[in-house]
């Protein structure tokens, strides 16, 4: 049949689409639908009418239909498709169609244009003919290059060394540093002018620099307790780390057992380039069913879960986590099994509960002696504090938190128990522990000669305080003084969003532009700051450009809360350039309470 509508053309035996006589590229899946909406005009197709026309017998997510939706209207313009929320898609546009055939008193013209076609016709048989060969071709070929492939790879993977740059591990006990050996798996290129405390105290500053010759570095702690030694340790990539803790009888089966679990490819994937939280989670099931006793690899299938929101999945990893380690009697394990179980069920709001597996699970942590996690289960406690508005018990939660962070030599976590104080006693209206804990925060800044970023949290927390946005303005810019030169640090890009809005609010564009001017880094949150500008300015196609590249980073970084606000957006833009109708699907499937809640005026505004 062929269709004519608007200045297209459409043959929807060939599945060629013309415009003005022009071919228009169209992928072969998108002609497909194109052909069943024009050919059921009259009807409305439920996404499942489309995958079991286009896709048949083949196992495709329904993204797959918003996709060739969305690329439909991209090319033939919004109006054409109309979506009926909950039932399905139809065709819009006043269409004629006609059945494409030629009479025997054709013309000239006519009859070499016959010709013409059957030459093409004659062409594509014979490409039809010669198909088959060619397809049988490629699997010859590719089974002789996967054979050659695997022959190669057995006669070299001696020879292939996996090199990584590391820290000397630090033993507490005895206060020495261990070296990492060569050996036929690894070659280490050992930082002995760094200590692991230094380099985490400075990372945001030192790992750029690095980085260019050392993209991986690996750092560790190994302590003893009762006999039993214990190891942590941290992988930096280019996109990630990778953590985790073993314990084993000795410091040697410990370093054994670390050399084992970073041999595998899929850990240096991960960190080399970004993943969303799907693919992330996808990689991460195949390599823990490939190997089952690797208890890291489940930790991390648990995080990615969480931040999934895909919390019966979580939880169903989590107490998969502690089975295994009461039967092993792993108690550092099983420590961060209930830690887990404890954070899920907190994010479900069953506070109660989690109240109890954080109880349990510090019990294991005191059991292992690990001071840093008994650090974080108090951390967490506080939070559950403020569930019941008891501000006294937060107080103590976070000073013992920060007291055992201290005694771990964990500088992060105890500023951020003393900053996180600061902030609680702000919501309480306890104005002397407000500042008193903040400059408490800072004292321990200057005491342990901490890189300048840190000191940034500071002023970032005083606009926290602050009553008027104008107010904020010069926190603000203090925090981006701070942060010269780690201008990708998380209080640096909160202050600039901030700095951003409260500029475009009071139409000062030429200071908002300033902010972006010097950024050179292509990353979510830089992305996200030219959408806001290109829309304050009115610049639609650029507005468009920088929403759905943030959108597409930030589902790449598994920032699901920035993929959420930057869909808002695309939704409330009433450009024909955006599928808004995609935009709504991903909001409705992965949006929590908590982002709904803080967005609810625009949700109802939007009839989301």
């Amino acid at each position: 049949m062929h269709y004519i509508f608007d200045h297209f053309e459409f043959d929807s035996t060939s599945l060629v689409l013309t415009k003005k006589g022009d071919t228009v590229a169209i992928r072969h899946n998108e002609a497909k639908v194109l052909a069943l909406l024009l050919g059921q005009a009259n009807k409305v197709l439920t996404k499942e009418d489309i995958l079991a026309h286009v896709w048949q017998d083949k196992v495709v997510s329904e993204q797959a239909v918003f996709q060739n939706i969305s690329h439909l209207r991209n090319l033939l313009g919004k109006e054409a498709i109309k979506t009926f929320p909950k039932r399905g898609y139809q065709w819009q546009l006043e269409t004629k169609q006609s059945l494409v055939t030629h009479s025997p008193d054709q013309d000239t013209d006519q009859d070499t244009d016959q010709t013409a076609v059957q030459s093409i016709y004659t062409k594509q048989a014979c490409k039809k003919t010669y198909w088959p060969y060619l397809v049988l071709l490629s699997i010859l070929l590719m089974t002789i290059w996967v054979i050659y492939s695997a022959t190669d790879f057995k006669q070299t993977k001696s020879d292939t060394l996996v090199k990584l740059a590391y820290i000397p591990f630090y033993n507490a006990q005895d206060k020495t540093s261990l070296l990492l050996e060569d050996n036929n798996l690894y070659d280490f290129t050992a930082l002995t002018q760094l200590n692991t405390a230094q380099f985490e105290a400075s990372i945001a500053l030192e790992y750029p620099h690095l980085a260019k010759q050392h993209p991986f570095i690996l750092m560790g702690k190994i302590r003893t307790n009762k006999h039993k030694t214990y190891g942590d340790f941290l992988l930096k990539g280019p996109f990630g780390d990778w953590q985790g803790q073993l314990s084993a009888s000795s410091q040697a089966e410990i370093i054994k057992q670390l050399e084992d679990h970073l041999q595998q490819p899929f850990i240096v994937d991960l960190l080399s380039k970004p993943h969303s939280l799907e693919l992330k989670q996808a990689k991460l099931s195949i390599a823990y069913q490939q190997v089952p006793t690797d208890l890291i690899t489940l930790g991390q299938l648990i995080r990615v879960y969480i931040k999934m929101a895909a919390f019966e999945k979580a939880m169903v990893s989590a107490a998969k986590l502690e089975n295994i380690a009461r039967e092993q009697q792993n108690a550092q394990q099983l420590g961060n099994a209930l830690l887990f179980q404890s954070e899920i069920l907190t994010r479900k709001e069953l506070y109660d509960l989690s109240s109890h597996k954080l109880k349990l699970a510090i019990e294991q942590f005191v059991i292992t002696d690990d001071l840093k996690r008994q650090a974080g289960a108090w951390y967490a406690q506080s939070w559950l504090d403020h569930q019941q508005n008891d501000y006294i018990a937060i107080k103590v939660s976070l000073l013992k938190s920060a007291k055992l962070s201290m005694d771990s030599k964990d500088i992060e976590g105890e500023l951020d128990a003393l900053i996180y104080l600061s902030v609680m006693a702000y919501k309480y209206q306890q104005e002397i522990d407000k500042y008193q804990y903040l400059q408490e925060a800072e004292n321990k800044m200057k005491t342990y000669q901490l890189p300048v970023y840190h000191f940034a949290r500071i002023p970032f927390h005083y606009a926290m305080f602050a009553k008027t946005p104008s107010d904020r303005e010069p926190h603000y810019k203090q925090v981006l003084k701070f942060t010269a030169l780690t201008a990708d640090h998380w209080v640096a890009q909160e202050s600039r969003k901030q700095l951003m809005k409260y500029y475009i609010n009071q139409h000062r564009l030429e200071e908002a532009q300033a902010l972006v001017d010097d950024l050179t880094t292509d990353n979510p949150q830089n992305s996200y700051l030219k959408t806001l500008l290109a829309q304050a300015k009115k610049q639609m196609d650029a507005f468009n450009h920088f929403a759905q590249r943030t959108f597409e980073q930030a589902l790449f970084s598994g920032d699901k809360q920035l993929s959420l606000d930057v869909a808002l957006l695309l939704c409330g833009n009433t450009s024909r350039q955006v599928n808004d109708d995609f935009y709504s699907q991903y909001i409705e499937q992965n949006a929590t309470k908590y982002w709904r809640r803080n967005n609810e005026e625009t949700l109802l505004a939007l009839n989301l």
